[in-house]
């Protein structure tokens, strides 16, 4: 007995190549708990901690790594939000250790790595992870720009909050008279609105996967270092 054609094809197992791949997504957020974890217990052991420290820098560009290789719009726009978000966030930096504005009088240590201008390059990179992750996270929920700016400022400041302990004893930065000063958090609001405002504005699709996963381990590490150091 003979099938038409069409009937014999509509029992073929259809490929759908647009389809993600949820199998990969378990895998990659495994190796971002390890990677947070290991860090975690690294930096709690006093007789390792020098060692661990010495890693915070390739901890960075692997959290970056992870988070543009789940990044799909990769256009004009993004690369600008990019360079924007590295600049604006870097020369902030630059300003702060040079002049005290907008953050107060800080230096940095050297376990961010090589500096420039007194100002580790990473530090770039710090500002453009927390502003897209923060970012991306709060596309979804909120559609005036302006507010999502403020919010998103606002969650980055409450992020430092978290970091700031935790990177003085760590020696990433120290204060003058060990004392971290309000224009800190105030400095972090105004920076972060400017560069979120330009996430924002940004033409480039804002959904990213594993952003949300991501930002879970990153503050959760600062927060339970806060109890351990």
């Amino acid at each position: 007995m003979s099938y038409p054609i069409d009937q014999k094809i509509s029992n073929v197992p259809s490929l759908d190549l647009d389809k993600p791949d949820k199998k990969k997504f378990p895998v990659l957020e495994a190796v971002i708990t390890v990677l947070y974890l290991v860090g975690i217990i690294g930096m709690s052991i006093p007789e390792v901690r020098p060692y661990f420290q010495s890693l915070t820098p390739y901890q960075l560009l692997i959290t970056l790594g992870i988070m543009l290789s789940k990044h799909r719009d990769w256009n004009d726009s993004f690369i600008r939000f990019l360079a924007a978000a590295f600049l604006i966030g870097y020369g902030s930096e630059v300003s702060g250790v040079h002049t005290g504005f907008p953050f107060g009088n800080y230096q940095y240590g050297p376990v961010l790595g090589p500096q420039l201008f007194e100002v580790p390059i990473l530090i770039g990179v710090n500002w453009l992870i927390l502003i897209y992750l923060t970012g991306t996270l709060l596309y979804k929920w909120i559609q005036n720009d302006i507010f999502a700016s403020l919010l998103g400022a606002f969650a980055m400041v409450m992020i430092d909050y978290a970091i700031e302990p935790v990177a003085i004893v760590l020696d990433f930065w120290t204060w003058e008279n060990d004392i971290i000063p309000l224009s800190n958090y105030l400095g972090w609001f105004g920076v972060a609105f400017i560069i979120q405002l330009i996430f924002r504005k940004a033409e480039f699709s804002k959904e990213n996967k594993i952003s949300a996963y991501l930002l879970v381990n990153l503050v959760a590490f600062f927060v339970i270092l806060n109890f351990i150091l």
